[in-house]
């Protein structure tokens, strides 16, 4: 089921059956995005109320024009990187830096035979162990599609440390899926 314009309309009148069904639509649509940025389910639902709350006190600004899915995961992937701002001071910082030349080598695309031997769901898990700043660096690149600028503006970090961000979770990545395979390969022969 999609949402549509009277649904949207009867949520801004307050309508609790319309507001559940936005409810479950939407749960569907932006639980994932949710699970990408928290390590456990009680964070990424707590993340997704909050998200929700924004969406629907945003209904009466939305043009009906506008597709309703890829607004509200847009407003979603804000309201988490809000969170990360607000608990940022939780957070390990990152001290470390390159040069622009390594930070450039490393943020180009690599391929590697184990990621298509393995399913989006097994490589999500490997993301999740990430550090954290790392993870949530690594999905705005590479799964929401933010330019390293963006995600630099967005999580209060210069554009050169989120380049470091992704290099780190490609390499620890790259690691991971190397074991991985290793431990396939060895569990065949």
């Amino acid at each position: 089921m999609s949402i549509t314009p009277e649904i949207i309309h009867q949520c801004i009148g307050d309508d609790r059956k319309a507001i559940n069904i936005m409810y479950e639509h939407c749960f569907r649509l932006l639980m994932p995005v949710c699970f990408r940025y928290n390590n456990n389910e009680v964070d990424a639902q707590s993340a997704y109320n909050s998200g929700f709350i924004k969406i629907l006190k945003a209904l009466e600004k939305l043009d009906e024009n506008v597709n309703f899915d890829a607004w509200a995961r847009r407003v979603m992937v804000n309201t988490l990187i809000d969170e990360y701002r607000k608990n940022k001071k939780y957070n390990s910082r990152i001290t470390k830096s390159d040069s622009d030349r390594e930070l450039d080598y490393y943020s180009e695309g690599q391929s590697n035979d184990a990621e298509s031997n393995l399913g989006y769901a097994n490589i999500m898990m490997l993301v999740k162990e990430l550090p954290t700043t790392t993870a949530h660096v690594f999905n705005l690149y590479v799964i929401e599609g933010y330019s390293h600028k963006e995600i630099g503006s967005k999580m209060e970090m210069s554009e050169g440390t989120s380049k470091w961000h992704l290099s780190t979770a490609r390499k620890m990545l790259r690691e991971k899926l190397d074991r991985l395979e290793n431990h396939n390969q060895r569990m065949v022969i």
